[in-house]
């Protein structure tokens, strides 16, 4: 295994992290930047009113984006394993 393929299998790695958690970065951003707006608007500080909605949000994609999270996730370990004997010598 040369430098080239670690390299390569760490990019992977990354690509795949950031494209499974892109969904709940983006979702817990809008619903913060739509909450932040109606605190701002209502001039109502409360620290639970940020916090529940984007709790609430995230688990909505969390359970919406599963199945696709997981096939993602399952065709990277099945490359990576069909291509084991590429790797050791």
């Amino acid at each position: 295994m040369n430098p080239d393929d670690v390299i390569a299998l760490g990019r992977q790695a990354l690509e795949i992290t950031l494209l499974i958690s892109a969904p709940f970065l983006i979702t817990a951003l809008v619903v913060g930047v739509l909450i932040s707006l109606v605190q701002a608007v209502t001039q109502i500080q409360e620290q639970t009113l940020t916090f529940v909605p984007k709790f609430l949000a995230i688990v909505v994609v969390f359970l919406l984006s599963l199945p696709w999270a997981i096939g993602v996730l399952t065709r990277y370990a099945t490359d990576l394993f069909l291509s084991f004997q590429r790797y050791v010598p």
